[in-house]
């Protein structure tokens, strides 16, 4: 027995034994913090870097997710039609009558019912091919190749699309040996996405996403208001005679191999700074004809971009009338599919 410093007695086994105590509920303390503190930072990481940065409220039997803004996620739908993580999606772009070629522009410009409510009326099939990354001819020639589709009529976005750079998505695909397994885990991991956002809300954040429709090949956006930069739509007249005459080489080759005796309709989706005088000039070194609604007024893009819903459905039902013709004609010709 022995005395406290305040004269108390103390045992020493008892005090031995409080003082294992305590020190054994300080590791326990510490240990349980350092396991919150790494379960934080997984959990913020999981929301940040990952899928679950966006939210999964589009989804559907027809969407996937074409892109993520997670910060390790990215693009998918370069993968999903490079390896064929998509099949139903490659099937309905090989049976289409009218395939759309083109980068993101042309995708936000042709996803909506102005679209669709004219290929009804017309009873053919079609079928967005364009992706983001401002994608162009390089990428749309593997596809072509391995899809054989059978389309009657081609829409071609001139905007830069018969550039042969490589873009990153494209550049990870042809380099990467990864890059198939990577993109099978993406494939994964909305199969994963998808419930959990729906049960648990709160684990997904609100990043910028584009869905995608396997039968279409249409874009539905999702929290892409907090991307807004309102601006409106300019027209750039001038040329680059550099620009102009690899790209109508380019376009030459390209309309050889891929649309021989089809029909081939070259348009250009406004934006800011539209390269009007290029796509003009290339068209006419095809011996073809640029087939635009002309200057609309009042259209603007709601990233800097893309135009906006507003714009784009006046834009592309105004394109539907200038284009409408020929496309049924083209139809006619060959025959349409019925849908």
């Amino acid at each position: 027995m022995t005395n406290s410093a305040l004269g108390f007695p103390i045992n020493s086994k008892t005090w031995e034994k409080t003082l294992g105590g305590l020190f054994a509920n300080q590791s326990m303390v510490y240990i349980f913090v350092i396991l919150l503190a790494l379960f934080g930072t997984c959990f913020y990481k999981l929301r940040k870097e990952t899928i679950f940065a966006c939210q999964a409220t589009l989804y559907s039997s027809d969407r996937y997710i074409a892109s993520c803004n997670g910060t390790h996620y990215g693009d998918y739908e370069h993968g999903a039609f490079a390896f064929d993580l998509e099949p139903e999606a490659e099937n309905f772009a090989r049976d289409a009558d009218v395939l759309f070629l083109g980068n993101s522009r042309l995708e936000f410009a042709f996803s909506n019912a102005a679209t669709a409510d004219w290929f009804s009326g017309a009873s053919a099939r079609y079928y967005l091919l364009g992706f983001t990354y401002f994608e162009n001819m390089l990428f749309a020639e593997e596809l072509l190749r391995k899809i054989r589709p059978q389309a009657k009529v081609y829409v071609i976005n001139v905007d830069d699309f018969f550039d042969r750079t490589e873009t990153p998505p494209v550049k990870t695909i042809l380099h990467d040996p990864t890059a198939r397994t990577r993109y099978e885990t993406k494939r994964f991991w909305q199969r994963v996405h998808d419930p959990l956002c729906k049960i648990f809300a709160v684990i997904c954040r609100h990043q910028f996403a584009i869905f995608r429709s396997r039968e279409t090949g249409a874009y539905y956006p999702e929290a892409w208001t907090q991307l807004k930069k309102v601006t409106p739509v300019s027209y750039a007249p001038d040329l680059s005679q550099n620009v102009v005459g690899r790209n109508t080489a380019a376009a030459v080759d390209f309309l050889k191999q891929f649309t021989h005796e089809k029909c081939v309709i070259l348009t250009l989706v406004p934006f800011p700074g539209t390269k009007i005088g290029d796509a003009d000039a290339i068209a006419m070194g095809l011996g073809m004809k640029l087939v635009t609604p002309g200057n609309l007024e009042g259209l603007q893009t709601w990233d800097g971009y893309h135009l906006d819903e507003p714009s784009a459905d006046r834009w592309s039902r105004a394109f539907f009338q200038a284009a409408g013709p020929e496309i049924r004609s083209c139809l006619g010709k060959h025959g349409a599919s019925r849908q």
